[in-house]
């Protein structure tokens, strides 16, 4: 079954200039690219309105009117999302989030922060860590909203000791689809109270509901870290040493792996050098803790585990400028990665952490057989690989038909290997089908049927993660 969706007009302009200040209403034709596409997807449309929303209150009275009117609305943050999770696939109108970008209380005896979903994730670290308290999810892209980390339960390299986005969201405030507001959660630190409805919409990538306020968990600051950067003289030797490391009596707070050939698209990208650039593969560990002795004498144990596993060498980095010299460029990969190609696109899956070097060597081979250039890195502590497919001087024929055999090899590979499709960058538009691919009919009926008690007019974010009841009349 189409989608069918009531064609946009000027009356429907007149009334969203009621709901929000005039200024606020962009049309179609005024709307800026940068609104029509995301950070890396290539998918690319534009809305027909453009409503920059201050309050749950407007977002609320949008939502009621588009239900009333069948008109497709698409939530928006910053659009650093990779796999078109924001981009207003049949028009409508599209609500941006960004200027609802408050901090609205910082409890300090019950441990949250009360935020609206526009406040940026470095914005958050800098509140939080000024006053001796700590947010642990901490995804590449620090200048995405905290709205779209929880819409796609955001991971990032310390997901390996605390957790991803979902273990710190207590409460939320959320539209739903008929501009009704709901409060999910709380303060509560343990909840047995019916279906956790919270836990729907973290990851739900505007699909379920708008978040409009949430409340995030907070731990104590850790005192001190320290880095080692650790060469191994292949990939498979380092993903080896991983499962050793995390069994040790400290858990490393990340623990990323990463090849020789992204570090030196990283180097040329950002103009200075890596501490070292000889070896095939490195692994790099990140340990913090309250005391200088407790993470001197995690470290110790971690080099001495490496170095027994066949590491090369184990660097210390225990000053602010060789952090700076290795987490600058590990922040930089995906960057110079891009900067190294006309085009890309990603492969997020995760698998479990001992085939990490299978799927990557596995990537390697497809180079060959396609004639194309894949580049890896990713968190070998929680089996998350970041796996891109390089266009170079490919045609468009050329490019779709080889990304399609590429990414088509590497879903089923992580498939056979008990993976999933994404470890943290979510489903949006572009993954849609390898989602599919992965699911048993149960398990998409399940998915529907949310989809459809959520939003039985399938006007919030319309094309997304899953097919809808409205768009399917069996599964087979």
């Amino acid at each position: 079954m189409s989608l069918s969706y009531k064609q946009f007009d000027e009356t429907d302009l007149a009334e969203l200039r009621k709901i929000c200040a005039p200024e606020r209403v962009i049309p179609g034709a005024g709307i800026s690219e940068d609104y029509c596409h995301d950070e890396l997807s290539g998918t690319f449309s534009r809305p027909d309105a453009l409503v920059k929303a201050m309050s749950a209150e407007e977002v609320s009275a949008i939502m009621k009117y588009a239900s009333a009117n069948r008109i497709p609305v698409t939530p928006r943050g910053q659009g650093t999302g990779l796999v078109g999770g924001s981009v207003a696939l049949f028009g409508g109108i599209m609500v941006d989030l960004s200027g609802m970008n408050r901090f609205l209380e910082l409890d300090e005896e019950n441990m949250t922060l009360t935020l609206e979903p526009g406040v940026l994730l470095m914005e958050i670290s800098k509140y939080v860590e000024e006053r001796g308290l700590f947010y642990p999810p901490d995804p590449g892209e620090k200048t995405a909203t905290i709205g779209g980390n929880i819409n796609t339960n955001a991971g990032g390299m310390r997901a390996v000791k605390y957790g991803v986005t979902r273990d710190y969201v207590r409460g939320l405030e959320v539209v739903l689809a008929d501009g009704s507001i709901v409060e999910l959660g709380g303060k509560v630190v343990k909840n047995s109270s019916g279906y956790s409805l919270k836990d729907l919409i973290v990851g739900s990538e505007g699909t379920l509901g708008i978040v409009t306020k949430a409340i995030l968990r907070l731990l104590p600051l850790p005192r001190f870290k320290i880095s080692l950067l650790v060469p191994f003289p292949d990939l498979p030797s380092a993903i080896r040493t991983v499962p050793a490391v995390i069994r040790a009596s400290s858990v490393p707070t990340a623990v990323e792996f990463m090849e020789r050939e992204v570090i030196l698209a990283a180097e040329e990208f950002l103009g200075r050098k890596f501490p070292d650039n000889s070896s095939d593969a490195y692994l790099l560990l990140t340990f913090d803790g309250a005391s200088k002795e407790e993470i001197d004498l995690a470290s110790r144990e971690a080099a001495h585990t490496c170095l027994a596993a066949g590491a090369i060498d184990v660097f210390l980095s225990n000053t602010a400028e060789r952090n700076e010299s290795i987490w600058s460029a590990r922040g930089a990969f995906l960057e110079a990665i891009k900067a190294s190609t006309t085009e890309m696109d990603e492969c997020d899956v995760v698998v479990p952490r001992r085939d990490v070097a299978e799927f990557v060597l596995f990537s390697h081979s497809l180079q060959e057989k396609y004639g194309v250039r894949l580049r890896s890195f990713g968190h070998a502590g929680d089996g998350n690989l970041h796996i891109y497919v390089l266009r170079d001087g490919l045609d468009d024929a050329a490019w779709e038909k080889t990304l399609a055999a590429v990414f088509g090899e590497l879903y089923a590979r992580a498939r056979q290997l008990n993976g999933k499709v994404s470890g943290e960058h979510g489903i949006g538009h572009a993954k849609r089908p390898y989602l599919a691919e992965s699911q048993s009919a149960s398990e998409q009926m399940l998915m529907a049927g949310i989809k459809q008690v959520f939003d039985p007019l399938n006007i919030l974010n319309p094309s997304k993660v899953i097919t809808p009841l409205n768009e399917r009349d069996t599964i087979s």
